[in-house]
C-alpha cells in the first residue's frame, strides 16, 4: 500500500530535521574532546581494514582493525559496542578526528600502573624476549622494561632461560610521555632476602643444621645462601677426603644441607660445614687398617712425587713414587698408574694425628733382589745379553727389571779400553762373574776378566829384580817410556834410567815401535807395577865387555889404556 504525502509536508519535515540536526551541533557537549584525551565512543562500522568509532564529534573517527584483534586475527568488538579511544588529533576546520583504541587502552594501563607504583604493589609479568641491555616484559598489556641489572641479586649465567617465565615485579618509573614503564624484579628479592635474613638471625646458632643454595663457587670454598644470609662452606670443611676444588663436589645453584661450625652475632659471619654431617672416618684408622695388610683401593690423584688412593670413602693413603716398583727407576708416576685405577696396595705406616697413611705398590709382590742374591750368589758365572753400553761399561740383562753392571776396568786384566763399544755390541751374549750383589743399594756387579787369572799374579815370579827384558816402546811421555815385555804387560823406564847421559826429551832419542833392552828393577804384582832401566842394562853390558877383554890374552894393564878409558868415561858421565 503506497501512501501519498504532500509536498508541503516533505518540505516542512525536512526544516525540521535540518533544525534539530543544526540545535545538536550547536550543543555545548558535541564536539568537546580534546587532543591527548580518552573519549568514550560507540563502534558504527566494521570494515576489512578498519573500524569507524563515533565520539560525538563532527565525523566518526577511523581505528585500524588491527588494534580490535588478538594475536590470533580474532575481532574482539562488534557494532554497537561502547569502546574507550585516545584522541590523537581533532581537526575543527575540516572536521576530521584520528583514534586510537590501543594507546586508550595503554593510558589506562599506564594509570592502573602508576597508582600501583605510588602504593609500592607488586604486578605480575612475563618476560617476553631479550634485548641489549635486559628483557622486554609484558605487564598488564603494556610492554616494560626490565634492566639486566635488576633481575636477580646477582648475574644471571643464561640469560635466555628467563625468557617466557612469570615473575613478580615493582614498577620503578612510569613516563607517560613516551609510554615506557620500567620494572624490578631485584628489588623484591632484596625485600624478601632482608626479610629471611632478620629472620634467620633470631634463630640461627652453632652446630644447627640447615639448608642452604650454592650461589658462588672459589678455590678455597663455597659460599651458600642460607636465605638472606651467606656463609662459606670452606674446602677442608667439605669431605673428609682430601679435594682439590670445590667443583668437585658441588655445582652452582645446588641445594645443600649444612651444620653450622660457627656463627659471629655481630660481623654476621657464618662457617658451615659438610663433612661434619658424616662420622670421620679417620676414627680407630689404625685399627681397620694395620700396618703390613694388602687392601684394594682406586686411584684419586697422580702427582710428582706419587699417587693418591682411596681405601673407602674417606681416607686416602700415598703411593711414593719410590714404592711403585722393586726395579724401575721411574720418571712419573703415570707410569705405573692412571687415575681412575683399581690397584692393590700395602699399608706401610698410618699416622692418626695427622691423618696420613703410607702405602705401597711394589710390596704386593716379592722382591725381586731378595732371589737374586740366593739365586746369584758371589762367584756365579752366567750368560746374559748387553741391553745397554756407557762411556763406564756394560748393563746385562739378569732378571726382569734387574741389570748387572761391568765396568769398563773389568772387562780385560791387560788391555787398556777406553770404551767398552771397542769389544762389544748391544745384544752381544757374554759371560761374566758375580763381583758383589747389593740388595739394599740394588747393585749388581759382574766381571769379565775375573773369568781368568790376573796375569800380574804371576809377574814377580816371572820378572824377578834385575832379570833382563827384551820389550817394544808403546808410549813415550815426559817422564819416561812405556815398554810392552809380552802382551797386556808393560813396564816403564823411567827419564833417570834411560841413559848413563842427561836426556831431557826421550822423544828425541826413542820411537813407538822401537825395540828396546831393559833390566827390570822393581816389580809388584799387587801394585801391577813393573820398573825397568836401559840405563843398568847397558851399564852391565859394558862391564861384560870390560871383562871379557880383561880375559883376553895380551890385554892391556890398567895403568894402560884401561886406566885411560876409565877416565874419558867419567868425564862422559860428569856432562
Amino acid at each position: 500500500m503506497s501512501t501519498n504525502i504532500p509536498a508541503e509536508a516533505e518540505t516542512e519535515n525536512e526544516e525540521m530535521s535540518f533544525e534539530a540536526a543544526l540545535e545538536d551541533y550547536l550543543q555545548p557537549d558535541f564536539g568537546e574532546v580534546e587532543d591527548g584525551s580518552i573519549a568514550r565512543g560507540e563502534i558504527v562500522r566494521i570494515g576489512d581494514e578498519s573500524v569507524l568509532v563515533d565520539v560525538n564529534f563532527k565525523s566518526e573517527g577511523e581505528i585500524p582493525i588491527a588494534e580490535f584483534q588478538d594475536s590470533e586475527g580474532n575481532l574482539k568488538v562488534s557494532v554497537g559496542d561502547k569502546v574507550d579511544v585516545f584522541v590523537v588529533h581533532k581537526d575543527e576546520l575540516e572536521g576530521t578526528i584520528r583514534l586510537s583504541y590501543e594507546r586508550a587502552k595503554r593510558m589506562k594501563v599506564l594509570d592502573d600502573l602508576d597508582e600501583k607504583m605510588q602504593n609500592e604493589e607488586n604486578v605480575t609479568g612475563r618476560i617476553i624476549r631479550r634485548i641489549k641491555g635486559g628483557y622486554v616484559v609484558e605487564v598488564h598489556g603494556v610492554e616494560a622494561f626490565l634492566p639486566g641489572s635488576h633481575v636477580d641479586l646477582r648475574p644471571v649465567p643464561d640469560m635466555d632461560a628467563l625468557v617466557g617465565q612469570d615473575f613478580e615485579f615493582r614498577i620503578l618509573k612510569i613516563n607517560r610521555r613516551r609510554s615506557n614503564v620500567i620494572v624490578s624484579r631485584r628489588v623484591l628479592l632484596e625485600e624478601e632476602r632482608e626479610s629471611k635474613r632478620q629472620e634467620l638471625l633470631k634463630t640461627l646458632e652453632e652446630d644447627q643444621v640447615v639448608h642452604g643454595k650454592v650461589k658462588n663457587i672459589t678455590e678455597y670454598g663455597v659460599f651458600v645462601d642460607l636465605g638472606g644470609l651467606d656463609g662459606l662452606l670452606h674446602i677442608t670443611d667439605m669431605a673428609w677426603k682430601r679435594i682439590r676444588h670445590p667443583k668437585e663436589m658441588v655445582q652452582l645453584g645446588d641445594d645443600l644441607e649444612l651444620k653450622v661450625l660457627n656463627f659471629d652475632q655481630e660481623s654476621e659471619k657464618v662457617s658451615l660445614g659438610l663433612k661434619q654431617l658424616v662420622p670421620d672416618p679417620w676414627v680407630d684408622i689404625a685399627n681397620k687398617f694395620p700396618e703390613g695388610e694388602k687392601f684394594s683401593g682406586k686411584v684419586t690423584n697422580i702427582v710428582d712425587y706419587g699417587a693418591f688412593v682411596e681405601l673407602e670413602p674417606g681416607v686416602e693413603g700415598l703411593v711414593h713414587i719410590s714404592e711403585m716398583s722393586w726395579t724401575r727407576k721411574l720418571r712419573h708416576p703415570s707410569q705405573v698408574c692412571q687415575v681412575g685405577d683399581e690397584v692393590d696396595v700395602v699399608i706401610l705406616g698410618v699416622d692418626s694425628d695427622r691423618k696420613r697413611i703410607s702405602l705401597g705398590m711394589k710390596q704386593v709382590r716379592p722382591n725381586p733382589w731378595d732371589v737374586v742374591s740366593e739365586k746369584y750368589p758371589e762367584g756365579t758365572v752366567l750368560e746374559a745379553p748387553i741391553k745397554n753400553i756407557t762411556d763406564f761399561g756394560m748393563f746385562i740383562g739378569i732378571e726382569d727389571g734387574i741389570d748387572g753392571l761391568i765396568h769398563v776396568s773389568d772387562i780385560s786384566w791387560t788391555k787398556k779400553i777406553r770404551h767398552p763399544n771397542e769389544l762389544y755390541q748391544v745384544g752381544d751374549v757374554v759371560q761374566a762373574k758375580v763381583l758383589t750383589v747389593d740388595k739394599e743399594n740394588e747393585k749388581f756387579t759382574l766381571g769379565i776378566k775375573q773369568l781368568s787369572e790376573d796375569p800380574w799374579s804371576q809377574i814377580p815370579a816371572r820378572y824377578p829384580v834385575g832379570t833382563n827384558v827384551e820389550g817394544k816402546v808403546t808410549n813415550i811421555t815426559d817422564f819416561g817410556l812405556f815398554v810392552e815385555v809380552e802382551e797386556g804387560i808393560e813396564g816403564l823406564v823411567h827419564l833417570s834410567e834411560l841413559s848413563r847421559k842427561k836426556i831431557k826429551t826421550p822423544s828425541e832419542h826413542f820411537e813407538e815401535g822401537q825395540e828396546v833392552s831393559a833390566k827390570v828393577i822393581h816389580v809388584s804384582g799387587d801394585e801391577r807395577r813393573l820398573g825397568l832401566s836401559i840405563k843398568q842394562f847397558e851399564e852391565e853390558e859394558e862391564q861384560q865387555r870390560n871383562r871379557e877383554l880383561k880375559n883376553q890374552p895380551g890385554a892391556a894393564t890398567p895403568s894402560g889404556n884401561n886406566l885411560g878409558d876409565l877416565i874419558r868415561q867419567k868425564l862422559e858421565d860428569s856432562e
